[in-house]
């Protein structure tokens, strides 16, 4: 889909309606704390070439409390208002205001393509 076509879907939606859906994968610690794992290489040939050789083929981002739970909530069915719900009925007035913070999150890691949403990708 093109950068227009999924630019008017976000600019039209209600946030909370859409349903976010996760891209990339992620190491979660003892502690319930989550870790990105974003490949370091999009390139082919730099993977093939460049990646075995690293220690690691991933840049690891930690997230706090909230964020990983904000993470472990994104299961691809339900909405951004479902997510906000779970993450008060968890957290109290320590998330408040949690439609703006979460709506906050949710767009930089659509920004940086750690996640999609459902409606973008034709589910």
């Amino acid at each position: 889909m093109n950068f227009f076509r999924r630019r008017s879907i976000l600019k039209n939606a209600n946030f909370l309606d859409l349903t976010p859906v996760r891209i990339i994968g992620e190491e979660i610690g003892s502690d319930n704390r989550v870790q990105l794992l974003m490949p370091k290489f999009i390139n082919r040939l730099a993977q093939k070439l460049v990646a075995p050789r690293l220690k690691s083929k991933y840049i690891k981002i930690k997230l706090d409390e909230l964020g990983s739970a904000t993470w472990l909530a994104i299961d691809g069915k339900k909405n951004v208002a479902a997510i906000a719900n779970t993450l008060v009925t968890k957290f109290g007035d320590k998330i408040q205001p949690v439609e703006e913070r979460l709506t906050n999150f949710l767009a930089f890691a659509y920004q940086q393509k750690f996640i999609s949403f459902a409606q973008l990708e034709g589910k």
